[in-house]
């Protein structure tokens, strides 16, 4: 169970082949001191890692969190950060910081929207978020700072927010110094976050894929992107119509998603096949991408991820979209810790947290075997695998 109370031990993990962000290697020892990576330690409890993988913990960089049983959950799984993209409540974001034993999580807590959005109809977004005007973009921005988010979050909807909008709420962000992530899971809205020049979009388009233009302007600007395949997989597949089904005892959602998607662009049919091609484009290109999956609990989503598990089938369907094992890895600990400004993590190298993974087979081998987790530690504190 998670707790404030809890303090990491000081232990020494022998017998173990470390990833170092490029390849494993030979078998040493990793010493845990106060929560840290250290340097040797005499008088540390010694545990046999048995010739296992340790990995630094695993970043998801798009989840929504709602209860510290999601926290506990992403843990088991090797989720040691998780990247919130939007939660309404600050009684529940205040409630889940700071815990000891389960997975850190950062937020954006509430998210610019519009009034007749897709996502204003299906979610209980508050009436300080749906933006009509730029002018009211500092206003939402410094509001969200009061709060304490570690990040400022757009909803790249259609109809709204606009252009100009988008503009503003990014503008009001990078003065204060804060990265702006965008969603847009469809082309329109895509072109839309590329152009208010935000630094991090969030799902990738499924009505049509991206192409070469698209991937270099990124490149060039430096964009980063968090694909979600698993919640792009989940909204196209077949099995998402009982999904869908369960909104009809909600009509009125019903009629106000209708009425946005009447004023939507049209592009091609959404499949999946276009959200996967977009990743091999950005990743031809050079685009860094880093792994996330959507995972929520949400009542009122009718798609479903769960917290921990969908980031290992993410971690497939990177390998499947061209990524090496290595470059998952990757997409997993450096470049999240690295491109969100986790500093303390992301890698097993002295001073930092010692958010780590056991692992009994090596996942460069065969990104699969990133289930095989056999121990986890939360700054330093031994997760309750239970």
């Amino acid at each position: 169970m998670a707790s404030r109370g809890s303090h990491p031990q000081q232990v020494a993990i022998n017998n173990v082949r470390v990833f170092d962000g490029v390849g494993i290697g030979t078998p040493t020892t990793v010493y845990i001191d106060n929560g840290l990576i250290s340097e040797v330690i005499d008088d540390a409890d010694f545990l046999d890692g048995e010739n296992g993988i340790l990995v630094p913990g695993f970043i998801d960089a798009h989840i929504h969190l709602c209860t510290e049983v999601e926290q506990r959950e992403m843990a088991r799984h090797g989720v040691t950060t998780a990247l919130d993209m939007a939660t309404w409540s600050q009684l529940t974001i205040e409630a889940l910081r700071g815990l000891s034993g389960v997975t850190d999580f950062r937020t954006a807590g509430k998210a610019a929207s519009a009034p007749g959005s897709i996502h204003s109809a299906i979610l209980p977004v508050p009436a300080e978020c749906l933006l009509t005007k730029p002018e009211q973009a500092q206003q939402f921005v410094q509001a969200r700072l009061a709060e304490n988010v570690d990040y400022i979050k757009i909803v790249a909807d259609i109809p709204g927010p606009d252009q100009a909008v988008m503009d503003a709420v990014v503008t009001e962000a990078h003065k204060v110094g804060k990265l702006v992530v965008a969603h847009a899971a469809d082309y329109h809205p895509f072109k839309m976050a590329q152009e208010a020049r935000v630094d991090i979009v969030t799902h990738c388009p499924c009505d049509q894929a991206l192409n070469d233009e698209d991937c270099a302007r990124m490149v060039q600007d430096g964009r980063v992107c968090v694909p979600t395949l698993t919640m792009m997989e989940a909204t196209t597949s077949a099995s998402a119509l009982p999904a869908l089904l369960r909104m009809f005892s909600r009509p009125w959602v019903i009629l106000e998603i209708a009425r946005a998607k009447r004023k939507a662009p049209r592009s091609g049919k959404r499949e999946y096949k276009n959200a996967r091609d977009s990743v091999v484009a950005m990743h031809r290109a050079g685009v860094t991408l880093i792994a996330g999956t959507d995972a929520h609990k949400e009542d009122s989503s009718p798609f479903k991820v769960k917290h921990g598990d969908s980031l290992h089938h993410e971690f497939e369907l990177l390998v499947d979209a061209g990524l090496s094992t290595v470059e998952v890895m990757q997409a997993a600990t450096s470049l999240p810790a690295n491109h969100f400004g986790l500093t303390d993590r992301g890698a097993i190298e002295i001073g930092k947290r010692a958010d780590l993974v056991l692992l009994e087979r090596n996942p460069i081998e065969d990104i699969r075997h990133t289930r095989s987790i056999k121990k986890v530690w939360c700054a330093g504190v031994e997760v309750d695998m239970t």
